[in-house]
C-alpha cells in the first residue's frame, strides 16, 4: 500500500496506463487473429486491405513503448510474408 501522496498518485496513474495498454494490445491481438483467419480462410484481397490498419497499429505500438521496434518490424514482415504465400 502506498503511503505518500506522491506514490498513491504514481499507483493510480500506473492503474490507467495498464488498462490503456490492455485495450491497445488487445485490439492489436484481435487484428492480427483477424488477418490470420482470413488468409486461412483463403481470403487474401480482405486480409491486404486490413495490412495498412495492421501496420499502422504495429507501429504506434512501437512508437508508444507497447511493443518494441524489431517486434513490431518482424510482427509487420510475417503477416506480409503470409499474404504474399497465400495470394
Amino acid at each position: 500500500m502506498a503511503i505518500t501522496k506522491a506514490a498513491q498518485k504514481a499507483q493510480r496513474q500506473n492503474k490507467r496506463r495498464h488498462y490503456r495498454n490492455l485495450q491497445k494490445t488487445g485490439k492489436l491481438k484481435d487484428l492480427i487473429k483477424k488477418v490470420k483467419n482470413l488468409i486461412s480462410q483463403k481470403k487474401t484481397e480482405e486480409a491486404r486491405n486490413l495490412l495498412a490498419q495492421v501496420y499502422k497499429l504495429l507501429d504506434k505500438a512501437a512508437k508508444k513503448g507497447l511493443i518494441k521496434k524489431n517486434a513490431a518490424s518482424r510482427k509487420k514482415s510475417r503477416i506480409t510474408r503470409m499474404i504474399s504465400k497465400a495470394g
